[in-house]
């Protein structure tokens, strides 16, 4: 696995080891940032559930702003990967449960214009995630939040004030792109 372009291309990020997380292959997040396009830059980008970190770290390497990876147990390969791309300041990592810091960014306040959310498959958090993101209040105004979920499972429609985009299948994997209605 590595950086596909950007300030860090090429450069080879660590997996953790054993089975317990499933890192979004190179090939599922090059067509993701190609769809993003001009999006990223500047972007605030949330990565929930982040394992490696790569999905907010190729954000980054493409020009983002900054990067909040939250995950709760693998705060070791996150740091070196953060090391291996230079983004020490420009990425931070919330280790701890996703909900739990779901609930602290929003009462510190953050807005982010991108949030990856890649829950374990078949863990049944997909519509949680997307609740707890709308309750957070924290994607900003005409901001996206990328699902990424088991290709076999439910696809959701509607969840609170979101709204599916669209979704794409590569492989074993589906990307979910939602926006959200703005609250009067």
């Amino acid at each position: 696995m590595r950086i596909i372009t950007g300030s860090a291309r090429g450069t080879r990020l660590k997996s953790p080891v054993g089975v317990g997380t499933r890192p979004t292959a190179d090939r599922t997040r090059e067509a993701l940032f190609s769809m993003l396009g001009t999006r990223v830059y500047d972007a605030q980008v949330l990565d929930l559930f982040a394992g490696t970190g790569a999905l907010g770290l190729e954000a980054l390497s493409r020009g983002a702003e900054c990067a909040v990876l939250v995950d709760r147990a693998t705060h070791a390969v996150m740091e070196e990967n953060i090391r291996r791309t230079k983004m020490e300041n420009r990425a931070v990592i919330r280790r701890g449960d996703v909900y739990g810091q779901l609930a602290a960014l929003s009462q510190e306040g953050h807005a982010f214009d991108l949030i990856f959310a890649d829950p374990p498959y078949e863990s049944g958090d997909n519509t949680r995630v997307l609740c707890a993101v709308e309750e957070g209040r924290i994607l900003a105004a005409e901001g996206l939040l990328i699902l990424e979920q088991g290709a076999e499972e439910p696809l959701i429609d509607h969840a609170g004030s979101f709204s599916l985009l669209r979704e794409r299948r590569y492989g074993a994997a589906r990307l979910c792109f939602y926006t959200q209605e703005v609250q009067g």
